[in-house]
């Protein structure tokens, strides 16, 4: 089974114009707010039209607006699940898991109570949205979903609307429901954790425009773009100016760095995470930076250490001139703000970024 879009659509914001298709494995968004990723999901739903392009399922073409194919919503057998869930306010959570479902009246009672035993709704049958918790409201959005039956499951941010708390707990319970559906996963989230967690291929959306597909780990590991390096988390990017193929120039932090793979012309920035700057003692090797410790953040399981470069920065630069050093609390020394360290910033771990 298979999904297939290419679509463009011109909105006042921006124009959308995404391409990508599954494999079978889960596939993700991910976005900033506002990127077009919910749009792209309507577009495919059938909510919204595109202006050009083709939407594929399975083999069954959806739109096409070269030959004048539009099928109706209704038709197109897709289970969207809402950022509000859409539920129903006025039926119980027994009557919105069987809206839709068309069979004899004991089969219907039969596959509903199967699907409230599945979702661990026993016991919330007669109760309305209002008296459910955002958890169970998920649940109940997700059972009426699965009685339809979809060719997709498509996830339009399925833990925006939760806490922290609850968030962490439906992480592993819905991976669990997910793995009782057998067709395509699409999930749509600005959260570089969810997508990493849930979705083995993505697509990175950047003003309605799809700049990024593949693998996820890959796209993490070694981003191609400014802003899949923003958005799979990288704290430390700078432009740069090109010494020859080896060596660079970082601008905002007024460093020379040496790269261990050979730089294209094509690359306007480089990328460093955190947790990759370690912190050293001797002084003669490549890339070692004399540091002021301008800022020290403790988190929960590490510490984020903020540092300058003791060197000059060019007049001008707009970019925040500080380097993010994440330190494990089981490494910590005592480092103290305002003390000067030198710090290493690997060859192998500095990522080569385009506009």
């Amino acid at each position: 089974m298979a999904l297939f879009v290419s679509i463009k659509k011109k909105f006042k914001e921006f124009d959308l114009d995404v391409k990508f298709k599954t494999d079978g494995k889960y596939l993700g968004i991910l976005g900033a707010s506002g990127s077009g990723k919910s749009l792209t999901l309507k577009c495919i739903a059938g909510v919204e039209t595109p202006d050009e392009g083709r939407i594929e399922l399975n083999g069954k073409i959806l739109f096409d607006s070269k030959k004048n194919i539009n099928i109706r919503p209704q038709e197109r057998k897709i289970g969207y699940l809402f950022q509000n869930y859409a539920l129903f306010p006025n039926m119980t959570v027994e009557r919105n898991i069987g809206t839709g479902i068309e069979l004899s009246k004991e089969d219907k009672k039969t596959k509903i109570k199967k699907l409230i035993n599945l979702f661990h709704l026993e016991g919330m049958e007669n109760k309305y949205p209002s008296q459910l918790s955002g958890g169970q409201q998920q649940r109940v959005a997700l059972a009426r979903i699965f009685a339809y039956n979809p060719n997709i499951l498509m996830l339009d941010e399925p833990f925006s609307a939760l806490d922290c708390f609850l968030k962490e707990q439906l992480h592993t319970e819905i991976s669990d429901l997910l793995k009782l559906y057998d067709g395509e996963v699409l999930m749509v989230s600005h959260s570089r954790d969810e997508i990493y967690k849930f979705c083995e291929n993505l697509v990175i959306i950047e003003n309605g425009k799809s700049i990024h597909t593949g693998n996820t780990k890959e796209a993490f590991k070694k981003p191609k773009f400014l802003t899949s390096a923003s958005l799979t988390g990288c704290k430390n990017i700078t432009k740069i100016e090109i010494i020859d193929p080896f060596n660079i120039y970082a601008v905002d932090w007024g460093i020379y760095l040496k790269i261990k793979k050979k730089i294209s012309m094509h690359t306007k920035y480089i990328g460093i995470r955190a947790h990759d700057i370690k912190m050293v003692q001797e002084k003669n090797d490549e890339n070692i930076i004399f540091c002021s410790v301008v800022k020290i953040v403790e988190e929960m399981y590490e510490f984020a250490v903020f540092l300058k470069a003791n060197t000059n920065i060019p007049k001008g630069s707009k970019k925040n001139t500080r380097i993010w050093m994440n330190i494990k609390k089981d490494e910590w020394s005592d480092i103290n703000i305002n003390d000067e360290i030198y710090i290493k910033i690997p060859e192998d771990s500095i990522m080569l970024l385009e506009k």
